[in-house]
């Protein structure tokens, strides 16, 4: 045979393998338009020449080969079977994938969430086994992948859909997964609204549910259901009983108690249950767990560890003990009897099986978490929960147990020797309420009796107790100790050795620590350099030189409040300081005036600091004082448009233009104070109308024609609101129009007189996650008792004064006990009932930080009471002085009872 005879032969064998599919989409209507001209499949990357048909053309073999459709089309008995030239009705994109991926080369046609779901429709349609094999592998691929979403949330909920329209159960079991251990960033999406119930739900019960904390969760579900029923098409899937099956799934005795009074607002029964178990748990956890241990049902006790985790927020737990850390780190499968074992051994710092446990489940760890929260946790065992931390979280990096009272130094080096991988550590309390300018009276302490609760087996056996921080295995960068008045001068100098690593201290009012030199030697020459690294610098209270030696350059915040640093020392800071974003100045008088000759600097003197601001940083975080007066406002609006926080105090006078201009001048404000400004209506209306994102609202002293129409709009971002002599007219059906407007967290009131007893219930139902409650001068509100105010369970701060003689002897007592987070209260002794209070020796409540009762002068006029009322004999009222005030504060160690000259 001749070589050309051969290439007709194989040209015509060519042809007949060849076939032209003209595919048309399934849901066009019927055309009497005459067929397209075919393309070749290498045509089909670039964008198609219509929308509704195409013809392709295409090798017979291969369409046979790879697909059983076409292999029961084109080789068996239907017409179709021998002809050049076939019409299929599909999905016309879906068609037009498969085709690419059946001949294109391999490796040149991945898979994406771009093409996915076409070629899973062409596909299914068109029975292409390979490629189906490959959806489902590049689709497992994604969830397998580590927690971080590498698809739109709006795929996963497109693609749900879709496989449960046409059965693909590979989608269905992957999904949840996927989604579940993702859920955080899912829940950030605008798209987790739209996930369909049933998606929700085997997501919420997926083993790999990864979340911060049970907070998060609860919130996630609520704002879903909330959603849901704004939903104008409400859906089956979408009903009632399965909006509470969802909530049904929060494991209700791990969410903060602030937290879970404030679902009372829209989810009263819900909310109501929770706060009761939370208060039940915290009468007698360990009972409540050895019982369930016995049961082996521990799971609704259990905080959610994956190994996806990477935050572990408890804060705002006082039900929370260190046997819930270990129950949830304990691998299922250790027998009931060994797990019971482990939670009566942590109870009380004995802990002698914690090798046995470290042995038992030394495969068991978390490697992703970061971060781990205890704040505001009193009945956490902080020896104990060192070492949870250490075994379940080696590559943790930040610790947090803000308001944990009973933390003790000794605890500090525990936590720096056992994880010695941590480099942030934040211990702040509550500030001393004494400070040094206060007239002290008299003073005594008492050692408490629960002080050595955590210098126990844990400290005492491992020869630990009394160890110095060894500088070589801690990496500490920030240390936050403020408040901290049981830190001394020698825990100071351990913390000293750290100074290679440590780059931000807080030691703000400690107020044990000395200016002593007596360690002098410790001094290190070029300690100087680390000022370069700062930034952050707290200068309350120093001389002006302290801030002109500074010669650093990172500074991001910078507080000289009530300092008399001048501009001559500030404004070269600033200029240095181009990340500067925090700025606070209140009570800086000193940067009115010129201090000496302004220094030049290549020929250029420095200017006003006011103008190195402007030039200089954009801030988020301004105090404004003294200094802000002599400048027009409106030369600092270019700094002032990425403002978060701002504070105007006394000697600035914002003009009502700019106050009314201020949602357009800081977009972003989310908290602003104002004190003794000239306000009105119309400002105050238009702050809580236009600022979307304002959560702070305080107004202190301002003059002004306020009325009730300020507050008669809607401010659901607003959690603080603090009227402090501003709004005297402010009534109980005032009041209620708050609580329908805003939810809060914090409320002081000053000054409001006409509000009654009756108040009370509005406050306390209205707002039942309130975490500080201030009250002075308001009227009779505490008249007949403040059991209203106790069913706030959620109140950390309370502040009662001059609200009505009705406030009984045991009301210190009856407070820590009904208000488990309680940390400070302040009472007037006017309002006592009985002439006065019973102070307590050992408090029960773990939290309680200061208890402050005042106590007033008695007036020289006859027949004149405390509350400013006049005697009959004058029309005039004279302001209420004060004689002293007796505090009570507890640090870790002791009890220190206090009575000042000062009203405090």
């Amino acid at each position: 045979m001749s070589a050309a005879g051969d290439g007709e032969d194989g040209a015509a064998a060519a042809a007949a393998d060849t076939l032209v599919l003209e595919i048309t989409e399934a849901a066009a209507s019927p055309s009497s338009a005459p067929p397209p001209l075919p393309i070749p499949v290498s045509a089909l990357a670039a964008p198609l020449p219509s929308a509704t048909v195409l013809a392709v053309r295409a090798d017979r073999s291969r369409l046979v080969e790879s697909s059983s459709y076409f292999r029961a089309l084109l080789g068996g008995s239907f017409s179709e079977s021998g002809s050049g030239y076939v019409r299929i009705s599909c999905d016309l994109a879906a068609a037009v994938q498969v085709l690419r991926y059946l001949f294109e080369p391999p490796g040149s046609f991945p898979i994406s969430h771009h093409n996915f779901l076409p070629l899973l429709e062409g596909a299914l349609f068109l029975a292409v086994e390979s490629l189906l094999a490959d959806c489902e592998r590049w689709f497992r691929t994604v969830r397998s992948r580590n927690s971080s979403m590498v698809v739109p949330l709006d795929f996963i909920i497109e693609t749900w859909y879709f496989a449960q329209k046409h059965g693909v159960t590979f989608v269905e079991d992957v999904c949840p997964g996927y989604l579940a251990q993702n859920f955080v960033q899912v829940i950030s999406s605008r798209s987790f609204v739209h996930i369909p119930y049933d998606l929700l739900c085997s997501t919420i019960e997926s083993p790999h549910l990864t979340v911060d904390s049970e907070k998060q969760l609860c919130e996630a579900i609520l704002s879903w259901i909330s959603a849901s029923r704004q939903s104008c098409e409400q859906s089956v899937s979408n009903s009632a009983d399965n909006q509470l099956s969802l909530l049904s799934k929060v494991r209700v005795c791990l969410l903060p108690l602030g937290f879970a009074a404030g679902t009372k607002r829209n989810c009263f029964e819900f909310g109501n249950n929770a706060v009761c178990m939370i208060l039940n748990l915290l009468k007698d956890s360990l009972q409540t767990l050895l019982y369930t241990v016995t049961d082996d049902n521990l799971d609704s006790y259990r905080i959610r560890l994956t190994e996806y985790s990477k935050k572990i927020v408890l804060s705002g737990c006082p039900q929370l003990t260190t046997q819930f850390l270990y129950i949830s780190a304990l691998p299922t499968d250790l027998d009931a009897v060994f797990k019971r074992t482990i939670v009566s051994d942590v109870n009380d710092g004995c802990f002698n099986h914690y090798n046995g446990l470290v042995k038992k489940a030394k495969t068991l760890s978390f490697r992703n978490v970061r971060i781990v929260d205890l704040s505001k946790c009193p009945n956490v065992h902080f020896g104990a929960a060192i070492l949870w931390m250490k075994w379940a979280f080696p590559e943790l990096r930040t610790f947090i147990a803000s308001y944990c009272l009973l933390f003790q130094f000794e605890d500090l080096q525990y936590l720096l020797l056992r994880c010695p991988w941590i480099n942030e550590i934040n211990l702040s309390i509550d500030t001393s309420v004494i400070l040094s300018k206060y007239s002290i009276i008299s003073s005594r302490s008492e050692v408490r009796r629960d002080m050595n609760q955590n210098l126990s087996s844990y400290y005492m056996q491992s020869g630990l107790y009394g160890t110095s921080v060894n500088p070589v295995f801690s990496n500490i960068s920030k240390l936050i100790l403020e408040g901290r008045n049981d830190i001394t001068d020698m825990n100071l100098l351990e913390i000293s050795m750290l100074k290679s690593s440590l780059c931000y201290i807080n030691i703000k009012h400690c107020t044990l620590l000395t200016d002593d030199d007596s360690f002098s030697y410790h001094k290190d020459e070029h300690a100087h350099v680390m000022a370069f690294r700062l930034q952050e610098l707290h200068l309350e209270g120093c001389e002006d030189g302290a801030l002109c030696n500074f010669v650093g350059s990172s500074l991001e915040y910078l507080d000289i409040s009530e300092t008399v640093v001048s501009m001559v020392s500030l404004a070269p800071v600033i200029r240095r300081n181009s990340n500067l974003s925090c700025l606070k100045t209140a009570g800086c008088r000193n940067l009115l005036f010129e201090q000496g000759e302004v220094q030049s600097t290549s020929g250029n003197k420095y200017g006003r600091f006011l103008q190195e601001i402007t030039s200089t940083c954009y801030l988020e975080d301004v105090e404004m004082g003294w200094a802000f007066c002599p400048v027009r406002v409106d030369d600092l609006i270019p700094s002032f448009s990425k403002v978060r926080r701002m504070t105007v105090g006394l000697g600035t006078t914002l003009p009502e233009n700019i106050l009314h201009a201020l949602p357009e001048i800081c977009p972003f404000l989310e908290s602003l104070v104002l004190r003794f400004q000239v306000i009105s209506d119309r400002v105050v209306r238009n702050l809580l109308e236009s600022s979307t994102n304002l959560q702070v609202l305080c107004l202190h002293y301002c003059l002004g024609s306020l009325t009730s129409f300020s507050f008669q709009t809607m401010a659901p971002a607003l959690r603080i609101l603090r009227l402090q002599w501003v709004t005297p007219w402010i009534t109980n059906d005032d009041l209620t129009i708050l609580t329908q407007n805003c939810n809060l967290v914090e409320l002081s009131l000053s000054g409001c007189k006409l509000l009654d007893s009756s108040s009370q219930e509005i406050i306390s139902s209205g707002w039942p996650n309130l975490a500080c409650l201030q009250l002075e001068e308001c009227g009779q509100i505490t008249l007949d008792g403040v059991d209203s105010i106790l069913d706030c369970k959620a109140l950390e701060e309370v502040l009662l004064r001059h609200t009505g003689r009705g406030i009984g002897r045991t009301i210190i007592t009856d407070a820590i006990r009904e208000l488990p987070l309680l940390r400070k209260l302040a009472l007037d002794l006017c309002d006592a009932s009985e002439g006065g209070y019973d102070t307590p020796n050992v408090p029960e409540g773990k939290m309680m930080r200061s208890v402050r009762m005042s106590r007033c002068k008695k007036s020289a006029a006859a027949g004149r009471s405390c509350f400013g009322e006049a005697p009959p004999s004058s029309s005039i009222p004279k302001p209420v002085q004060h004689r002293e005030t007796i505090v009570l504060e507890w640090s870790s160690r002791q009890l220190t009872t206090t009575v000042v000259e000062e009203r405090l």
